[in-house]
C-alpha cells in the first residue's frame, strides 16, 4: 500500500481522491488551509495517515507544509490538487504575488522542490491551459490589466510544463499532468457535466496503479487517456525559462536529477 499526500483535500476533487485511496487501503496525508477548514474533514481525518495545515497563499506557510509532510515520512506519491479558479482581482499574497499565481503555480513548485522526492508526482491542470500561452513576460501580473480567466489558464499551463520538465530532470520519478474535466464541485458548479468520481479517478490511478499504462512519465491525461497538451508545455526551452522565473519569485531552487 502506498502513502499519498494530497493538497487541498478538505473538499472537492481532493477530498474525493483521498476517500477513494483510503477505501482502497492506501495511506493518505491530508491538507487543509486552516484549522477551521480541517474541522470539516470529520471522520476522514481519523482514517488518514496524517494532516498538515497551511495556506498556500503564503510562502512561509507553504514551506511549513513541506516540513510537516517531511516529518511524517517519505511519500510514495504527491497529488498537487489545490487550486483557485477565477479571482475577481489580482489580490496580493503576504509576499506581494498575485493570488492565482501563488496558489496554482508557486505553491506546487515550492512543494515539489521542498518535499522529499516521491516516486510519483501528479499535477492537476485543466483543458483551459491551452489558452495560457505567452505568459512568461509578466508571470505575476504586475504590468497587465487583470484578467481572471487568462491568469487561471496560465497557471494551469505552468503546472503541465512543470510536470514535463520534471519528467526530463528526474527520470526516477513518474510525473504526470491531469485534466479532470469540468467537474460538479464547489469550483465547477452544479451544472458541470462530469461527476466527482470520474473527476478524481485518473489522478488516483496514476498515484498508485501498477498497470503498465500508468507507469509512464511526462504525459498529459484526461479521463484515463493520454492527450496532447499545449505546444508550449512540451517545449524544453519554455520549461527551463519557467523554472528559472519561479525560482526567482520564490527563492527556491528546484534540485537537479
Amino acid at each position: 500500500m502506498a502513502t499519498i499526500f494530497i493538497t487541498g483535500s478538505t473538499d472537492g476533487l481532493g477530498r474525493a481522491a483521498a476517500q477513494s485511496l483510503l477505501d482502497q487501503g492506501h495511506r493518505v496525508v491530508l491538507h487543509a488551509r486552516s484549522a477551521d477548514r480541517a474541522a470539516v474533514l470529520g471522520g476522514l481525518a481519523s482514517r488518514a495517515q496524517g494532516l498538515v495545515i497551511g495556506d498556500l497563499r503564503s510562502a512561509a506557510e507553504t514551506r511549513s507544509i513541506a516540513d510537516q509532510v517531511n516529518a511524517i515520512g517519505r511519500m510514495d506519491a504527491v497529488i498537487h490538487n489545490a487550486g483557485v479558479y477565477t479571482r475577481p482581482s489580482r489580490g496580493a499574497t503576504p509576499e506581494g504575488h498575485a493570488e492565482t499565481l501563488a496558489i496554482n503555480t508557486l505553491a506546487p513548485f515550492m512543494l515539489t522542490a521542498l518535499i522529499a522526492r516521491p516516486a510519483r508526482l501528479i499535477y492537476l491542470s485543466s483543458g483551459l491551459h491551452r489558452g495560457g500561452e505567452g505568459s512568461l513576460d509578466d508571470l505575476d501580473w504586475t504590468k497587465r490589466t487583470w484578467d481572471a480567466g487568462t491568469a487561471y489558464a496560465e497557471s494551469k499551463l505552468h503546472v503541465v510544463a512543470l510536470a514535463f520538465a520534471l519528467a526530463r530532470r528526474w527520470p526516477d520519478v513518474l510525473c504526470s499532468a491531469v485534466d479532470p474535466g469540468w467537474v460538479r464541485t464547489k469550483m465547477g458548479g452544479a451544472g458541470a457535466p462530469v461527476d466527482i468520481d470520474t473527476g478524481q479517478r485518473t489522478q488516483t490511478w496514476l498515484a498508485v496503479s501498477e498497470d503498465p499504462a500508468a507507469l509512464v512519465s511526462g504525459r498529459y491525461w484526461h479521463h484515463l487517456e493520454q492527450q496532447a497538451p499545449a505546444r508550449e508545455a512540451t517545449d524544453p526551452r519554455f520549461q527551463d525559462q519557467l523554472i528559472g522565473k519561479l525560482s526567482e519569485l520564490t527563492g527556491v531552487e528546484l534540485p537537479e536529477a
